[in-house]
């Protein structure tokens, strides 16, 4: 049975909404958000780049096919509550071991079900996305106020330190390491599918924190260097910022979400924060060279803006919601990047060319 305990989601503006208990029994605070997407839902909760967020789901029931062990982003939920219309409480999947609303439970994550997503939603899109926190143990919508002043806005917040690994080690998904190409990868809070990808493109990938140094990754020597995704305002990681723009033209760089945008700080462009954000497996977005649509898996609340790319630089994909960036290449150094998540997981597998990409980028610059 549901947990028919009573919990609030209030808004930082105000708003409010009543509902259920949903998964753990207590109270979290962070940015509310949507994710347009009607399946994936394990793999959003896993996903590093949802630190300190409270995801809104627009389907209206989430839980159909319940949780397994393997279809996970990273090695715990990342996301700080959970917003949805109705769990299914008896999911219909032969590869499940649990409900949702246990997952959560288990990993101790507050969400809150029986409430209007898509009012929520729409409330968001039209005032942008605002700090919210959901309570099953403190229903005084007072209370609640003054506890959601002391959280800080995502603007400013260095998340990346936050979801990294802590050492150095090295992806080897059960099988012996024997691959062609010599990859250094940034953890600003990497998802699984991306190792996984890289491996099965013939890299040996190893993995470091977010505050590697310049000198440590060229002492390593990889063949190239990939830029993670991950959480929070790209500007405020400094350091990576700084890694990076002493590794351009050293070695090929290839970036992702945040890995994206730290490459474009790195260059001398700048970023801003969206109203609302991209979240979902179903947003379109054009390759410049070839004309070509894809549908492509996002998770990102900040942009490149456009027009601060330098000489440099140039766009390689727009998107088709808003013509904000959504990838860019160097005209004169071995280095592109994308906004949105071409690993997918979830989502579609359009774009899962840019690892061929890349391989090829670092042959090219070898030879």
């Amino acid at each position: 049975m549901a947990n028919q305990k009573s919990a609030i989601l209030l808004l930082a503006d105000g708003r409010s909404f009543t509902g259920r208990a949903f998964g753990f029994v207590g109270e979290t605070t962070g940015e509310v958000c949507f994710n347009t997407g009607m399946t994936g839902y394990q793999e959003i909760l896993t996903d590093p780049s949802y630190c300190k967020q409270i995801v809104t789901m627009t389907a209206p029931h989430i839980g159909n096919y319940g949780v397994n062990a393997d279809d996970v982003e990273s090695d715990r939920i990342q996301v700080a509550g959970f917003v949805i219309k109705e769990e299914t409480e008896i999911p219909s999947n032969w590869r499940s071991n649990q409900s949702i609303g246990q997952y959560l439970n288990d990993q101790k994550i507050v969400g809150i079900q029986q409430v209007d997503t898509r009012a929520i939603t729409r409330h968001i899109r039209d005032h942008g996305s605002m700090n919210g926190i959901i309570s099953s143990v403190d229903l005084d919508i007072d209370s609640l106020k003054e506890k959601l002043l002391k959280v800080p806005s995502m603007p400013g917040l260095d998340l990346a330190k936050e979801v990294t690994c802590p050492t150095q080690y090295v992806w080897n998904d059960k099988k012996p390491s024997s691959n062609d190409h010599k990859i250094a990868a940034i953890d600003y809070g990497i998802k699984t599918n991306i190792l996984r990808l890289l491996e099965s493109q013939g890299c040996d990938v190893t993995i470091f924190p977010a505050s590697v140094s310049s000198k440590e990754i060229l002492n390593f020597n990889p063949d190239g260097v990939f830029l993670s995704n991950g959480p929070g305002d790209p500007e405020a990681v400094t350091y990576g910022i700084k890694t990076v723009k002493e590794l351009l033209g050293k070695k090929p760089i290839f970036g992702i979400c945040l890995g994206h945008q730290i490459l474009a700080l790195a260059l001398g462009a700048k970023t801003f924060k969206l109203k609302f954000g991209h979240r979902g497996c179903n947003h379109p977005v054009k390759n410049i060279d070839s004309g070509k649509v894809e549908i492509t898996s996002q998770n990102h609340g900040f942009a490149v803006d456009l027009d601060s790319l330098p000489s440099n630089v140039e766009a390689t994909h727009v998107n088709l919601n808003d013509d904000t960036s959504e990838g860019i290449r160097c005209t004169d150094i071995p280095a592109f990047s994308v906004q949105y998540h071409p690993e997918s997981s979830p989502g579609p597998h359009d774009s899962r060319y840019l690892f061929q990409q890349f391989i090829e980028l670092m042959e090219s610059n070898s030879a």
